[in-house]
């Protein structure tokens, strides 16, 4: 079967189902059963991407390497990665240009993925004016609607919010994805209720335990109205039908997802507190990793605890918050040291994710899922004490954009809307703007492939 006609399988498959009123969400489990699979035939390379975040700067001098190209160093911040050093890629010099109301914290979090301006409103920070949400989507959300558009990349979630400690206010500094102009995307940092929307098996059970009925109910309505050729088609339908109906069951019978890996087990009652974050970070990054094996979504964003974050990494020895200690001034040489192990505990994270994925083969034989997910690390801030918004950290791990791994790069203070609109070209989906058009101007970032 041709790509061509392979995607006009799916569509046609899609539309039939939406036509015998199978909702979106069902729709998409469905067209992820084996048997559907088996009828796409060959696909283009996943390419996943998962932003990545922790709060309140770095410690620059113990954060960038010094010397740029394939032979730089891992500085202190970035030893986790050293594993991985082949997978990397550092890119200093991505500023944050983005002006306007709001402090520093609000715009760094507000105008990350967006590279726009924030509304006006009634959020007050600091002795900045006060602040609302961004003016426009995000990044990944954009991505996330290119993808869902097309059929050969559609997914069931499109994207993925996880969280790690984030408040349950909801104001600029605790949100970074926004599906729209003042649309803020809260991220899921309970991994009990990320469990439920990932593997809510009786629901979507639930959901599919009906189509055959509806199905056989419209067939009796309009047989007598169509061809012999459109009936035949029908009772095909039906017949696909049938059989994914006996796969999905079987699959459930036997623990499994229909979409062919296993149920992951959570431990039970881990409460979301302070000292409990490692742990809900593992079990969060676990459930993406799965999530990503079952082909739900290809666009994620991982979030520890928000701008301003004030998490107390008592398992480092640390007791203060972490955004009390971001103010302090870099003579006070206790607090520069913590800072250093807060944002290597940081770097950890996305070590342990990145080694995950690294070690998780490709359902479809095309290598790991690592060599087809790029993982980007970053922050709001550049430096937690002088709140600047020039070098913001960005790290990337994995080959699923396409570039050049194993470098260090530095881009010598471009604004950050250039590093966006690279994202959505290697994606796929060129874009000649990305935020506020005023600072996309040089296009797309250039040495990178």
């Amino acid at each position: 079967m041709s790509r061509l006609n392979s995607l006009r399988t799916v569509a046609s498959r899609r539309e039939f189902l939406k036509r015998a009123g199978v909702s979106a969400a069902a729709a998409n489990l469905v067209l992820g059963l084996p048997s559907f699979a088996r009828a796409r035939g060959n696909t283009p390379r996943k390419q996943r991407l998962v932003f990545i975040f922790s709060p309140n700067g770095v410690i620059p001098d113990h954060f960038w390497p010094k010397v740029n190209g394939s032979e730089f160093e891992l500085e202190r911040i970035l030893t986790p990665l050293a594993d991985l050093k082949q997978h990397v890629v550092t890119l200093k010099g991505m500023c944050n240009r983005i002006k306007g109301d709001g402090d520093g914290h609000m715009r760094g979090m507000g105008c990350l993925l967006t590279g726009i301006e924030l509304f006006p409103g009634d959020v007050q920070g600091g002795s900045d004016t006060p602040a609302g949400w961004a003016k426009g989507i995000s990044v990944d959300q954009y991505l996330k609607n290119k993808l869902q558009e097309n059929p050969a990349t559609q997914t069931r979630f499109g994207s993925i919010e996880m969280g790690v400690m984030v408040p349950d206010r909801a104001d600029t500094w605790t949100r970074m994805c926004y599906s729209g102009p003042n649309q803020p995307v809260a991220p899921i940092d309970n991994p009990y209720q990320m469990f439920d929307k990932l593997y809510g098996q009786s629901k979507n059970r639930q959901m599919l335990a009906s189509v055959m009925d509806d199905l056989v109910e419209d067939f009796h309505k309009v047989e007598t109205l169509i061809s012999t050729e459109d009936r035949r088609l029908l009772q095909d339908h039906l017949t696909m039908v049938r059989e994914l109906e006996k796969e999905l069951d079987m699959e459930l019978s036997q623990g499994q997802l229909a979409v062919g890996h296993a149920v992951p087990q959570l431990p039970p009652n881990i409460k979301e507190e302070n000292d409990n974050m490692p742990l809900l970070a593992r079990m969060q990054m676990d459930m993406l990793v799965n999530s990503f094996l079952a082909d739900f979504a290809r666009i994620a964003s991982f979030q520890i605890t928000n701008s301003v974050g004030e998490p107390k990494m008592r398992w480092l020895g640390i007791d203060e918050g972490h955004h009390h200690l971001s103010h302090e001034p870099d003579t006070n040489e206790d607090a520069y040291e913590k800072l250093i192990k807060i944002n290597t505990w940081y770097c950890e994270q996305v070590a342990y994710l990145a080694k995950r994925l690294a070690e998780t083969p490709e359902p479809d034989g095309n290598g790991s899922m690592l060599d087809n997910t790029t993982l980007v690390w970053t922050n709001e801030l550049g430096k937690g004490n002088s709140h600047t918004r020039d070098n913001i950290p960005f790290v990337l791990v994995g080959g699923g954009l396409g570039f050049k791994t194993g470098v260090a790069h530095d881009f010598d203070k471009v604004p950050h809307n250039r590093l966006l609109m690279t994202f959505c070209e290697a994606m796929g989906h060129s874009v000649p703007s990305f935020g506020n058009p005023d600072y996309c101007g040089d296009g797309v970032l250039t040495g990178l492939v």
